[in-house]
């Protein structure tokens, strides 16, 4: 049975219109032989105006009825293509994440998926009827609507993927594939026809919104052949492969940049063993990631400052979980800022090449560009800057990388 499993993001699904040209891309993929199971995201929009309706009425909702109302936007988006499908004469139906079931933990907004239920799906399929799924979203084990975060959709897609061993995985969004950076910021980024999984997975940890990270690390692990294509040109894309296909690359990849970043620094935190263990096992016992982390030395030995960045979604539920921590280790003074932006530069020339920070900081330097946080990994260097300066410092670093066309 051959399976492909064609995602379509927010943008491709905007309206009517729009839905009805996704029809016919699928009827085509029917009409090639296919058997085929579509992933579909909440139009475009939707997905903030069901937020702003959670804000609405209430600052920190109950988290289980935060996703059964942002999970419905997915549920009219697959039931309208459907419908769009079946006037076309190609049968098919639209499921939702508990009909399947893609059964999840129960973080409520960023559910992991533990298993996906392939009966249901494969009775579709073997009848040659389309299964239309909404994305996002999964059932935990106590039966309640889970979402797998935002851009969610791509990791149910990649998951699909996996779990019916399709010969590849689509993701159709309102670019034509990866480029060096965000077009929209940097006119002369490019467009790349391959990329490994593990830059591909740096820049969308790092703020490329092309890919949900999850999704490609699930690529990565399974080795799903992964294309971004676009949904409104029949151009090629971007392939993402697996790394021993292009090891010899000598170039950077891409620059990204994430907005959605909050700076916290603690200070005056003791300097004792076990102060940064119940700071940073609080802030993951609410499910809050942290990324960078400098810890200042100490002049006296006698206390510290500790700096980190979170999501800048999570800072509310962060400022409170460690302030109700300050009666046990005793800091100080709280202080965060939201006018932050992670700029990233990724590729696999870093394991070879040196200079790379080198250009990085000059560049910076040279346009009066301060940095407050560094951190490095094997193929990446991120920097925290000043939210004013984001689009100069990505421009500056693009040409200073040779990356414009």
């Amino acid at each position: 049975m051959k399976i492909v499993v064609l995602k379509f993001g927010g943008t491709s699904v905007a309206d009517v219109p729009q839905i009805k040209k996704i029809a016919l891309k699928i009827k085509l993929e029917v009409e090639l032989g296919y058997k085929v199971i579509t992933v579909v995201s909440a139009m475009s929009g939707v997905t903030n105006n069901l937020i702003n309706l959670v804000k609405n009425t209430s600052d920190i909702p109950p988290y289980s009825e935060y996703d059964t109302v942002l999970s419905t936007g997915e549920q009219v988006t697959s039931a309208l293509l459907a419908i769009a499908l079946n006037k076309l004469k190609i049968k098919a139906r639209s499921w939702l994440g508990w009909q399947i079931p893609i059964v999840t933990d129960n973080t409520y907004g960023k559910s992991a998926i533990e298993e996906i239920k392939t009966e249901n799906i494969l009775n579709d399929l073997e009848i040659n009827q389309v299964a239309i799924v909404s994305g996002f979203q999964g059932v935990s084990n106590d039966n309640r609507i889970t979402t797998l975060g935002r851009g969610g959709s791509d990791t149910t897609a990649v998951a699909m993927a996996a779990s019916f061993l399709a010969d590849r995985c689509d993701i159709y969004t309102d670019v034509d594939g990866v480029y060096t950076t965000d077009p929209r910021i940097v006119k002369s980024a490019k467009k790349l026809e391959i990329i490994t999984y593990e830059e591909m997975l740096e820049l969308a940890s790092q703020g490329a919104k092309v890919l949900q990270t999850r999704s490609v690390a699930l690529a990565m692990k399974y080795g799903i052949k992964l294309r971004v294509l676009s949904s409104f040109e029949n151009l090629p894309g971007t392939s993402i492969i697996k790394e021993e296909n292009n090891m010899e690359k000598s170039e950077i990849s891409g620059i990204a940049h994430s907005l959605n970043e909050a700076k916290i620094t603690l200070s005056g935190v003791p300097d004792q063993p076990g102060q940064a263990a119940d700071i940073f096992g609080t802030l993951a016992q609410h499910s809050i990631n942290v990324d960078m982390i400098v810890q200042s030395s100490s002049i006296n030995q006698e206390v510290t400052d500790i700096t980190f960045t979170i999501p800048e979604t999570d800072l509310l539920i962060a400022e409170k979980a460690i302030k109700q921590l300050q009666k046990k280790i005793s800091f100080n003074k709280f202080n965060s800022d939201t006018n932050v932006v992670k700029i990233s530069v990724v590729g696999n020339a870093m394991r070879t090449q040196s200079g790379m920070a080198k250009t990085m900081f000059e560049t910076l330097a040279r346009n009066q560009i301060n940095i407050h946080v560094i951190s490095t990994s094997e193929i990446k260097i991120s920097v925290l800057i000043s939210a004013d300066y984001y689009e100069l410092a990505m421009r500056s670093l693009h040409s200073a990388f040779g990356l414009d066309i």
